[in-house]
């Protein structure tokens, strides 16, 4: 049986239009078979935004640009991570600066800002470039050999290995076998508890469950164990622990406590890494598919830093890479989809919208939009050139259709980290390398705490 739709005019707005459901459980059997397919056909139907429920939860879906920046920007402070997602990513990351709030969150992030100044890039690149090239070379030999890789999980390595080194100055992949393993049950995890019917699932003495706390104790005690001799030697390494543990915030002078290091060590390890691994993952996965446009990424490495690696100074010129990698994270966003609370009721477009409830945005849905996007599933690096962005703009705040690292004052503050190690990455792979997908793979995408690929992306590869 299908709900109907009812529309109620107020003085605080009126009720979004209610998406077709069940009448008891509303949208929740469409949303846990197939969350994205869910998210595509509520876009399709043309509204700014539209009222779906799941059980007795009543959400928000946001589809227009005006009503992402009346969450993000234009009334933001009525807006706050108070989901049941961000509840259960507290489990994992702690309170780091993508799951804290408030005025406690501020305080993080001025202390955490000038670790991602340009100065400081600048040697993280050099850390970046190294790492892509020893993966390059053990990369040959599996091409001389025409062994299958998995894609994905070699960006996951890497990345991993590049996230160790630029916060601990430590390969932790190869510090701890078990690290990345461990990371992995985490996030596997996740999505499971968050989305289970049951509110503390996470607490019954189920084996996932076991395995997941053990996973997340072994991580701490690694990342403890870092902290406690950084501050016992009391050395500055020049990485990213030792500036977070070395800057004060400029309003108070406070410094972070050991606590609020192991939280944003876990969140830099965990989301940092995590997502970029799959931005990359994505980008290869689609130059399989698009070996012209991998030709003119490995024309651009060949032109720009030739034999050498590439440094910071190169990032600006290899713009088309740059391009391939936004269109890479505009067909798979590493962040799928965002969502936000209500703390008072509030007006936007027009709809009302009650204290409580959750408002989402879907970033692989938004990115596909037609309205906004020319046949938005086509591959097409172009759309990133400065005159397609300046066509874009003269369709409204398109900018808003368009946010891998989420947008306002709570955008990704490794947004530039995150860009300088993809673009340096692939920029090198692709110098050296062509990818053939597995014959008959059929690679899809899987929402855990961001888009990964389904069972990874067998491939394998031949020299340039």
């Amino acid at each position: 049986m299908a709900a109907t739709q009812s529309i109620h005019t107020s003085t605080r707005g009126v009720e979004a239009p209610l998406m077709r459901g069940h009448w008891l459980w509303g949208n929740l059997k469409d949303v846990r078979e197939d969350v994205l397919g869910f998210f595509l056909k509520a876009m399709a139907q043309d509204e700014a935004m539209l009222k779906a429920s799941f059980l007795s939860i009543n959400v928000h879906l946001l589809f227009d640009p005006d009503a992402i920046h009346h969450v993000f920007v234009k009334n933001a402070p009525n807006y706050y991570k108070g989901t049941r997602g961000y509840e259960k990513l507290r489990h994992l990351l702690g309170n780091g600066l993508v799951t804290s709030e408030g005025d406690f969150w501020r305080r993080q992030r001025r202390i955490a800002q000038p670790a991602f100044h340009k100065k400081r890039l600048e040697g993280f690149a050099t850390t970046m470039a190294q790492a892509a090239e020893d993966m390059s070379l053990q990369w040959e030999e599996s091409a001389k050999k025409g062994e299958e890789l998995d894609l994905a999980q070699e960006m996951m390595r890497l990345t991993l290995r590049i996230a160790g080194e630029t916060l601990f100055s430590t390969d932790i992949s190869k510090a701890s076998d078990d690290f990345g393993k461990y990371l992995s049950i985490g996030l596997e995890h996740f999505n499971h508890i968050a989305s289970h019917p049951v509110p503390k699932v996470e607490y019954l003495p189920l084996p996932s469950n076991l395995r997941f706390w053990h996973a997340l104790r072994k991580m701490k005690k690694m990342t403890w164990s870092l902290i406690q001799e950084r501050r016992k030697r009391g050395e500055d390494r020049g990485d990213l622990l030792s500036m977070f543990m070395l800057a004060r915030d400029e309003e108070t002078g406070e410094q972070m406590s050991d606590q609020q290091l192991l939280d944003e060590a876990f969140t830099m390890l965990g989301a940092g890494h995590e997502t970029t691994a799959n931005a990359l993952a994505w980008t290869l996965y689609l130059m399989t598919q698009n070996p012209d446009a991998l030709e003119k990424v490995a024309q651009e490495a060949d032109r720009v830093f030739g034999d050498r690696l590439p440094t910071m100074d190169d990032f600006k010129e290899l713009t088309y890479t740059k391009r391939v990698i936004q269109e890479s994270m505009r067909l798979f966003p590493p962040v799928w989809a965002i969502a936000k609370t209500a703390r008072e009721d509030d007006v936007i477009n027009g709809y009302h919208v009650s204290a409580g409830t959750h408002v989402y945005v879907c970033n692989y849905a938004n990115h596909r939009n037609p309205r906004y996007w020319d046949n938005p599933e086509e591959f097409r690096p172009e759309r990133f050139t400065p005159e397609a962005l300046e066509e874009q703009k003269k369709r409204g705040r398109t900018n808003f259709m368009y946010m891998p690292f989420s947008q306002g004052q709570r955008k990704c503050i490794g947004d530039h980290f995150a860009m300088l190690e993809a673009v340096l990455i692939f920029s090198m792979l692709a110098r050296k390398f062509q990818f053939q997908l597995k014959p008959g793979a059929v690679v899809k995408p899987e929402t855990t705490v961001t888009l990964r690929p389904k069972d990874g992306i067998p491939a394998t590869l031949r020299l340039r």
